[in-house]
C-alpha cells in the first residue's frame, strides 16, 4: 500500500509501524483539507494488514493539531435541528473513522493540541504528552457551543463525569503532568524522552498478530460502549476471530512447552517470551 499524496501530512512506513507527521501552514490547523487527508489515510489502512500501528507526530514546531477550522465554524446553521434530523458532523465522522482502524494508534504530542485536535487525539488508542511542549484545551464553551468532534463524548470515558466538565466548562490550558492526572493522555514524558519511549512501544506492538491487535481494540472499545452482557460476548466473538486467523494454538503450545505454564516468578523471561513466540507459525 502507498501512503503519499497528502496535503497536511506525510506517512512514511518502515515495517509494520506507519509514522503520520503532520505539517500544514503554521498551526497545522484542522480545516476540509485535514480532513480529506485523514479520510484517505482511514481508507488505505482499513485494507493495509501490513501496517500494525500508527503514530502521530508533527514536525510543525510548537503545534501537534491546533484546532478545527473556524471559517468552517462560522458556516454553521444557527437554526436548532431536530433531533430525529441529526446526522453526524464531518469532522465527527472522520474521527470516528479513524477510530475504529484496525491498526493501534498512537499520538505523541508536543505542541498545541487544542479544539478539534484534541479531540482528534482522543480519537486515537493512546496518547504521550512531552514536557514543557504539549498543551490542551477545550475551549468552545466559551464561544457558545460545545466540544464536537467527539470531545464531548470521549472526554468522560477518559477521565471520569467530573474532570470531563471541569475540562469542558473550564476552558482553560492544562499541560502534559495535569493530562496525565486527568487521564487524557497515557503518560506525560521529558521531551528528549518521549521519542524513544514511543518508539519501542510502537515496535513491540509491531511485532504481535495484526489479527491479534485488531480484536484486542474491538474487545477493549466494547467494554466502555456497550453493557457488560454484551461486551463479554464481544469479547468471546473477538476471541474465535483471533484463534481463527492466527497460530494462537500452537503458540500455546510452544509456551507450555518452554515452561511457561509454571514459571510466573521471572517476568522478564515472560515479556521475551511473548515476543519470541512470534516466530511459531
Amino acid at each position: 500500500m502507498e501512503y503519499r499524496n497528502f496535503q497536511t501530512f506525510t506517512a512514511e512506513q518502515k515495517g509494520a509501524i506507519l509514522t503520520v507527521d503532520i505539517n500544514f501552514g503554521p498551526v497545522n490547523v484542522q480545516g476540509q483539507e485535514m480532513l480529506a487527508d485523514l479520510n484517505s489515510l482511514c481508507l488505505r489502512l482499513e485494507r493495509d494488514r501490513s501496517v500494525k500501528v500508527v503514530v502521530f507526530q508533527s514536525s510543525n514546531p510548537g503545534y501537534w493539531v491546533c484546532h478545527y477550522d473556524t471559517d468552517l465554524l462560522k458556516d454553521l446553521s444557527t437554526e436548532a435541528v431536530p433531533r430525529n434530523e441529526v446526522k453526524l458532523l464531518d469532522l465527527q465522522s472522520v474521527l470516528e473513522r479513524l477510530s475504529n482502524v484496525p491498526q493501534a494508534t498512537i499520538a505523541k504530542i508536543e505542541g498545541f493540541a487544542r479544539g478539534g485536535g484534541h479531540e482528534m487525539a482522543l480519537a486515537l488508542d493512546m496518547r504521550f504528552a512531552a514536557r514543557e511542549k504539549a498543551k490542551f484545551m477545550q475551549m468552545e464553551v466559551g464561544m457558545g457551543i460545545l466540544p464536537c468532534g467527539g470531545g464531548a463524548s470521549r472526554m468522560a470515558r477518559q477521565t471520569g463525569l467530573g474532570k470531563a466538565l471541569e475540562i469542558i466548562l473550564g476552558a482553560r490550558d492544562w499541560d502534559a503532568d495535569e493530562a496525565e492526572k486527568f487521564g487524557t493522555i497515557n503518560k506525560a514524558l521529558d521531551a528528549d524522552k518521549i521519542g524513544e519511549y514511543v518508539d519501542t512501544l510502537a515496535e513491540r506492538i509491531s511485532k504481535f498478530p495484526a489479527e491479534s491487535i485488531e480484536a484486542c481494540k474491538r474487545a477493549v472499545y466494547a467494554s466502555i460502549d456497550l453493557p457488560i452482557s454484551e461486551a463479554l460476548k464481544e469479547e468471546a466473538y473477538q476471541l474465535f476471530q483471533a484463534t481463527s486467523k492466527t497460530p494462537a494454538v500452537k503458540r500455546f503450545q510452544y509456551a507450555d512447552d518452554n515452561g511457561a505454564q509454571f514459571d510466573h516468578n521471572n517476568q522478564k523471561n515472560w515479556e521475551q517470551l511473548v515476543i519470541d513466540i512470534q516466530e511459531v507459525n
